[in-house]
């Protein structure tokens, strides 16, 4: 299995960070490894692919494709795996990218090892990941028949570039009808929009402890003033405090900020699973027993309604505002 084919995703006409993660493991698995882009940012997305390893950027697009319809990606995958023999087929483990592998895995009858944090090229391929919400690695055998089918879990492996040839190769697949049976039909963008929590380098989110939804007045103050997103628990959107676009976790966004501000937030499995991304942690709480205070590279035993404002004071007071 010398060879590997990458589903490459793109964010604002690049590709996006879990890609290139990708794209970093696949040349631990494979000699040679390809990239395939699909959709209307297709070209935009495979430049600079050579940079990061890609010997060959395979570009798929035209109308049929200008909406995302993940069996139509998954064919456009199995097909190519097989014209170049590729031993390995990987995608980042988004959303996308884990529905369209299980699709591919679907198609070729192989056994699907999501949302991976490391593997390693032998017979078996041993890989490890993510279980149970983050809260335990799995160490396991994958014995696929004749090709490799795993997504990466995003944020678990560093982005290296590589040198390679990049050249770009234009696609013209064959989709059946039965391809183009779901396709997305429109997207509703995130209310209020400004920072994505997907993207924010600073994240400032509220749980259960700031009581209402006006209790996120200081937790909206901070994230403004270091131009961070706003998120929150579970709990928070179970409360119908904040929608489910702001949440932070398992069953919500996962994110990889420079600093993750988590104040009112308990930190059950489930939350830091979708956290553990960050580089670094600051928790602020009452209860010093909460679990999160365990987790955090920085700890605040205190009401939030009292260090949030205090820390925006000095913030301003140190731009002389």
């Amino acid at each position: 299995m010398s060879r590997a084919l990458v589903l490459v995703t793109g964010l604002d006409g690049a590709a996006d960070e879990p890609s290139l993660q990708t794209l970093t493991l696949a040349r631990r698995l494979a000699g040679t490894v390809d990239a395939v882009a699909i959709g209307p940012d297709a070209a935009a997305v495979a430049a600079g692919l050579g940079a990061h390893g890609a010997a060959t950027v395979h570009v798929a697009d035209g109308p049929a494709l200008a909406a995302f319809a993940p069996d139509a990606w998954a064919r456009i995958l199995a097909d190519l795996a097989g014209s170049l023999d590729a031993g390995f087929i990987l995608a980042p483990g988004t959303e996308t990218g884990n529905d369209v592998l299980a699709r591919v895995a679907a198609r070729l009858g192989e056994p699907l090892a999501a949302n991976c944090t490391s593997a390693t090229a032998g017979d078996p391929i041993a890989v490890t990941r993510v279980r149970w919400g983050g809260s335990l690695l799995e160490e396991a055998l994958l014995r696929p028949s004749r090709r490799a089918v795993l997504t990466v879990a995003p944020h678990a492996i560093q982005a290296e570039p590589a040198s390679a040839a990049g050249t770009i190769a234009r696609l013209s697949p064959t989709l059946d009808p039965a391809d183009l049976v779901v396709v997305v039909k429109d997207r509703v963008a995130a209310a209020g929009g400004g920072v994505s929590l997907a993207d924010a380098k600073v994240v400032v989110t509220g749980g259960r402890g700031v009581g209402s939804p006006e209790g996120f007045a200081p937790v909206e103050e901070l994230a403004g003033l270091l131009g961070g997103a706003v998120g929150c628990s579970r709990a928070v959107t179970i409360a119908g405090w904040r929608p489910h676009t702001d949440q932070v976790g398992q069953t919500g966004t996962k994110i990889a900020p420079q600093i993750y501000i988590a104040a009112g937030v308990s930190g059950a499995t489930q939350h830091m699973a979708g956290a553990k991304g960050a580089k670094k942690i600051l928790a602020v709480n009452k209860d010093p027993e909460a679990p999160i205070m365990t987790n955090a590279d920085y700890a605040v035993v205190g009401d939030l309604f009292e260090v949030l404002p205090a820390v925006s004071a000095e913030i301003r007071r140190a731009r002389g505002g």
